[in-house]
């Protein structure tokens, strides 16, 4: 069965700092049209930073969207004509202050493909270094280190809710379990 929508026209309802609104015009598999409103995003980055002493590093900050604070692993969206692998490496340094000897692509996630065409990319970074964070303006956050065990047990709990999070763990135990091979980088 094919599925296939077919884009038939574009408009950008709403352009912001990084964030556009579109609705597009398609052509549905069975011939008939419909409209698709959704939010094209740049792309981001999360960050699975392991201590050498085997502690994760994780944040706390407040998210306005959701009008809560969140525990959650470092990411950022990627800048244009930015690699997402260089988009990881600034990111960890900035929101954390560490530095990884080796990275790891593990792979990426779509986290809301019902209404915007965001990815994901998924990174390990091991043989940390601490070194001087530096904040984007307007940027709070505090930085945490907890055991990966726990960190684990927090998406149980409810503690970690974020499904980047989530998903990033899951594929750190698959890793580290020989279950997926990630990708030196």
């Amino acid at each position: 069965m094919d599925l296939l929508e077919k884009k038939l026209s574009s408009e950008l309802v709403y352009q912001g700092g990084f964030l556009h609104v579109r609705k597009d015009r398609v052509a549905l598999p069975d011939g008939s049209e419909s409209v698709r409103e959704y939010i094209s995003h740049p792309g981001a980055v999360a960050i699975l930073a392991l201590t050498p002493d085997g502690r994760l590093v994780l944040e706390r900050q407040y998210r306005y969207p959701a009008g809560r604070e969140f525990i959650e692993i470092p990411a950022g969206k990627i800048d244009p004509d930015e690699a997402p692998e260089l988009t990881a490496r600034r990111e960890l340094q900035e929101e954390t202050g560490y530095r990884a000897e080796r990275w790891v692509y593990l792979g990426t996630a779509y986290p809301c493909i019902g209404y915007a065409n965001e990815q994901i990319h998924y990174y390990l970074a091991e043989g940390l270094t601490l070194n001087e964070r530096r904040l984007d303006e307007g940027e709070f956050l505090e930085v945490m280190t907890v055991p990966l065990e726990q960190a684990m047990a927090m998406t149980l709990s409810g503690e970690i809710c974020d499904s980047k999070s989530i998903v990033g763990l899951h594929w750190l135990a698959a890793y580290q379990a020989g279950r997926i091979r990630g990708a030196p980088v």
